[in-house]
């Protein structure tokens, strides 16, 4: 369901999908190649949320803001399932794990791997490159190759899925 909130409407890229049972409303823009999938919600209701391009933002999870603070997700950001995201900023090719929490003007930095199930407090930052996890999230060790690699091939494959479930719905 698409709902628009007082003057603002949603504006959805036309190679974006969006799966069955995903709500979005009022200031939200989502950029190209990018998927929102089952069950998930994001309003844009109290501030604007802003979605890169070749993001997925994977099933049950749940985007929102405070006032005056928006919620920004840079390019090719993978975003597991049930996750919480709330007024802050993702950037590019970073993974959020899981079942994890960002607060407000939290920010994961460039390509950061936050892992499943952790809470990432309030104005914290997550330096580029690194992963983090814990309740609350402290960073463990810089990012490999190999675990970027991985990174890459998530929000590419997600990206294709997207593809082929948007032929279905034609």
């Amino acid at each position: 369901m698409i709902y628009p909130y007082k003057d603002k409407y949603p504006l959805i890229a036309e190679t974006a999908f969006i799966a069955d049972y995903v709500t979005i409303t009022g200031d939200v823009e989502i950029g190209e190649h990018s998927s929102v999938w089952f069950n998930s919600s994001i309003r844009g209701d109290v501030a604007p949320t802003i979605i890169g391009n070749k993001v997925n933002i994977q099933d049950n999870s749940i985007l929102h803001q405070s006032p005056n603070n928006p919620l920004i997700l840079e390019d090719e950001v993978t975003v597991g399932h049930q996750v919480i995201l709330h007024s802050c900023i993702i950037r590019k090719r970073a993974l959020i794990g899981m079942g994890s929490i960002i607060l407000d003007n939290a920010e994961i930095g460039e390509g950061a791997f936050i892992g499943a199930g952790s809470l990432v407090s309030q104005g914290k930052k997550i330096p580029p490159n690194t992963l983090a996890f814990g309740r609350p999230a402290k960073v463990i060790r810089e990012l490999t190759a190999e675990d970027r690699k991985d990174m890459e091939r998530i929000y590419t494959e997600y990206a294709e899925k997207a593809q082929y479930y948007k032929s279905l719905q034609s």
